[in-house]
Parts: structure tokens; sequence; C-alpha cells
């Protein structure tokens, strides 16, 4: 099968869909590689790394999507990558299209098959492919919170971990999953008062199994999510609802009341956030500020720490490259069920019921839209 791999596009994005490493384990088993010049530039892989692992050099984005009928990235296909995009290609990366219609009627349009990360699911239940850049958001989200609460970048003033004779920073995380609980062990780490919300009691217990009285844990409610980001220095939004749009727990009326100089960190802004004051920002303007809280909404956290990102994402979906390289991406999809639950659209229709479900569009489902590939 032919590969393509173009460079990310999206402002501040530095990762790359194949590590040279990821490059010589196809090529090995007889597969053409093509990845756009300077693809991985920024982050230590340079052409000559992909040349020696047996990848040609493209010297556009347009040649590598013509060239290839694989077509890995990270980061979902920006307006003019989906432009050209065709029928015949095989689409693998993150998409996120519950909160983007725009993107998901013209991947319809392009007739393409379209496998998204972020649905990939494993024999657990979890979501293989999405937990190592939550892993990293969730690190992440305290470190770039704890930046913001400084009084030069307009938060409160407040050290997370406080000094001897001064209260620590109170941090609320409302999520219990794999993004808050990186970011739980990253706020404990720094000495901060720690308090996580989830609707799941198994997490809640986990958590405080792993922790004990360092933490507070709380059943999520909406009385207290209120209470909970009120009184907080800093709030993790890490809530997710797999491929659909992310709950809007934060309301404008509860930062209206939030402490002046207050940060919060939405890492569910991928999926469109988890308050309604929430919308997407950059890595080259990361905040906002309404009502006296400083928001930051990066929608490609792991972009930041690109070369982290991009080995740990490739450790997770090299397999899945492997597989649709050698049985094709029909015959894949029909062998492995979790790859299946990854296909979000293919041939004009949205395979994904959560995505169907978000833009009221129509559904079918994946198994009846494979027979026709």
């Amino acid at each position: 099968m032919r590969i393509g791999v173009p460079k990310e596009i999206k402002n501040h994005e530095y990762r790359v869909g194949l590590t040279p490493q990821s490059v010589a384990e196809l090529t090995a088993l007889g597969h053409e590689v093509w990845i756009e010049t300077h693809a991985g530039d920024a982050i230590g892989f340079a052409d000559e790394d992909y040349r020696e692992a047996g990848a040609q050099i493209a010297g556009t984005s347009a040649e590598v999507f013509q060239q290839g009928q694989l077509i890995v990235k990270v980061k979902e296909p920006l307006a003019v990558e989906r432009a050209r995009l065709r029928d015949h290609h095989t689409l693998f990366t993150y998409l996120h299209l519950a909160p983007d219609r725009a993107q998901t009627e013209e991947l319809m349009a392009s007739g393409a098959t379209c496998i998204a990360y972020e649905t990939v699911t494993d024999a657990q239940g979890r979501l293989p492919l999405l937990a190592p850049m939550s892993e990293v958001a969730g690190r992440m989200s305290i470190q770039a919170g704890a930046g913001c609460l400084e009084k030069a970048r307009g938060g409160r003033g407040v050290l997370l971990g406080g000094v001897p004779g001064v209260a620590p920073g109170k941090v609320v995380i409302l999520g219990g999953g794999v993004v808050g609980s990186h970011a739980l062990a990253m706020a404990v780490g720094l000495g901060a008062d720690v308090t996580v919300l989830d609707k799941s009691v198994d997490a809640l217990r986990r958590l405080d199994a792993q922790y004990g009285n360092r933490i507070t844990t709380l059943y999520s409610t909406r009385a207290a999510v209120r209470e909970q980001v009120l009184a907080a220095d800093l709030v993790i939004g890490g809530v997710l609802i797999p491929g659909a749009a992310a709950p809007r727990l934060i309301t404008a009326e509860m930062v209206r009341q939030m402490k002046a100089g207050a940060v919060l960190v939405d890492v569910a802004i991928d999926q469109g956030g988890c308050a309604e004051t929430s919308r997407a920002t950059t890595h080259a303007e990361p905040t906002y500020v309404v009502d006296d809280v400083v928001h930051y909404c990066v929608a490609n956290m792991p972009g930041a720490v690109a070369r982290t990102s991009t080995l740990a994402l490739n450790n997770a979906t090299l397999p899945f490259v492997v597989a649709l390289a050698q049985k094709g991406t029909r015959r894949a999809l029909q062998d492995d069920q979790h790859l299946l639950n990854g296909l979000n659209v293919a041939r004009g229709a949205i395979t994904c019921g959560s995505v169907a479900e978000a833009h009221g569009l129509p559904f079918q489902s994946a198994a009846g839209v494979l027979e026709h590939l």
C-alpha cells in the first residue's frame, strides 16, 4: 500500500503522523511511504532520517495526497486538506467531528473512508489511541494552569503548592478518566489542594485508593460542580463522551461567580468544551478572559510537547497502520471490531452515531457501509 504523511498545518502543530522508526517498520513489510518534506523537522526528524527509513520525500502536501492511498495524520484535516481527499483515500487521524459540522460535511462529500483515532476502542472498552494524548494533555493542564495563575498572566497570583504558612491553591478536576487522573497526579505532586468529581463511583474509589486523604473525591452532581467550581483557583475540564460533544457542566452564570483571576483549562475543547464560555484557542494565543476568569482552551495541547506526543502516539497507532496497510482498509475493518468502531465517515455516510446525533444528520451502521467499501 502507498501511505502518505503530510506536514501538519494547524497553528503551532509540530507533531507528525509517522516517525522514522514507524516508517522503517512499514517499508520493511514492502509498503511505500511518502512523507512531505520537513514534516518532522521541528521535532528532530529530518528528511534524511525518513529517507534512511525507506520513505519517499514529497515536495508538497498535494503530492502526498496524490501518491497516498492511506493518509496518516495527527490533527483533523483543515479545509485545504479536505479538498484533496478523494473516494479512494482512507484517512486515519484525530477528527473530533461532533462540534465541527463543516468538517463533517466536507468529509462526507469527499467520499473518503475516515477513521478517527478518538473512537477506536479496545477489549476493555477503553480508547487506546486517545489515551496517550489524554495523558499528555492531563499532565500539561496543570502545567498550563499553574502558569496562567501568575498575576502577570491575568491570574490570581496563587502558587498551587503554597509555601509553609500559606495555604496551597485549590484545584478542581472535572472527570476522573485518563485526563483527570493524569492531571491529578501532577497537581498532587505540586502539593495543591485537589478535588476530583466524577459520575463513576468506581473511578472515585480507584483514585481514593491511590491517593487516600491527599485528595477529595466527590460524586458529580450539578450542585457539587457548582460549589467546587466557585471555590476553585484552577478548574480542569477533563470530561469525555466518546465521539460526542462534551457536556456543558460549567454555565456562563457560574463563570460570572468564580473568583476573579481563577483559571479554567478546558481539555474537553476538542469536543466543544465543557463550559458555555469556552471557545477553541491556539498555542499562539492560548488564553482569553471572560468575567475575570482566564480561559485556556488550546485545541491541540499535546502539540506543545510535540516530540514526546509523536512518540507516544506512534506507539499506539502503528499496529493499526500496519493492519490497514497489510490487509487493506476493508479487510482490516472486517477483522477488528475495535478499529471498525473508529470509522466515522465512509462513502458519504456518517457511521458514528454520536456524530450523526450531534449534527442531526442521517446515520448508517459501520457494518452496513463496510459491505460497499
